[in-house]
């Protein structure tokens, strides 16, 4: 079966789009995975499906790039909502379902502004935090973060006997351009451990993005916002 695509990107996290409004696209993993494949399919970080959903907007569906579905992507999330925006299916404000609930979004011409899912039970020790802002994350500081193995350490890390594996069985082993659930973890720890205010600016190998948010107390945050541009890169078709 022959399938339009369209690709997008939020500072250099990219996505396959499906428009699935009819359910007519077929879940397979494998397909999945051969279609983001950087060599042998379209290569992408991950692939999302735009469903219909009553009483929303839309439904978002994340599956990684190894075909697997996964938890709640804050770029992809932008991504998405680019994308429905440009199907013509809201103005400028949304609200739309993911696999960890509701968000609401809103577009201009460079930016999505996308609330996040609000945070709470966060994990303190004196190196590092450990939260859940849609997907685990481990935060830690670093002095020279160019010359940081940041694979080899975070390997480390997951896989570790404290943690490991984080999160069970994930899609990606690798440094990402960006990733906007972990931009926003960041944001956060930064606020706890060095008092840094919203809205935070982050610079990822992708392109810049900002965070803002409510600090409720040390365990827990709302009103969380992961800001940035999204825009589709092109559109092509591809056998599922």
């Amino acid at each position: 079966m022959e399938t339009t695509f369209y690709k997008y990107q939020g500072t250099g996290n990219d996505f396959i789009m499906i428009d699935d409004r009819d359910r007519t696209f077929t879940i397979n993993q494998e397909v999945i995975a051969q279609l983001c494949h950087r060599r042998f399919g379209i290569g992408a970080d991950g692939l999302i499906l735009l469903q219909l959903e009553e009483g929303y907007d839309f439904r978002m569906v994340y599956f990684n790039a190894d075909g697997r579905e996964g938890s709640m992507c804050g770029n992809g999330g932008r991504c998405v909502v680019r994308f429905a925006h440009d199907l013509g299916l809201f103005e400028s404000q949304t609200t739309f379902i993911a696999v960890d609930g509701a968000h609401d979004a809103s577009v201009n011409v460079d930016q999505i502004s996308l609330k996040m899912s609000p945070v709470s039970d966060i994990y303190h020790e004196a190196d590092y935090d450990f939260m859940n802002t849609g997907s685990p994350h481990y935060v830690t500081f670093v002095e020279d973060i160019k010359n940081t193995t940041v694979v080899e350490q975070g390997r480390s890390i997951r896989y570790g006997s404290k943690f490991g594996p984080i999160g069970g069985t994930r899609g990606v082993e690798d440094e990402t351009y960006s990733c906007g659930t972990g931009v926003t973890a960041c944001a956060l720890s930064a606020h706890l451990k060095e008092g840094w205010q919203s809205p935070i600016a982050v610079e990822t190998l992708g392109g810049a993005l900002e965070v803002a948010f409510k600090p409720i107390s040390e365990e827990q945050f709302d009103d969380i916002y992961l800001i940035g541009p999204a825009k589709r890169v092109f559109t092509g078709f591809c056998k599922s």
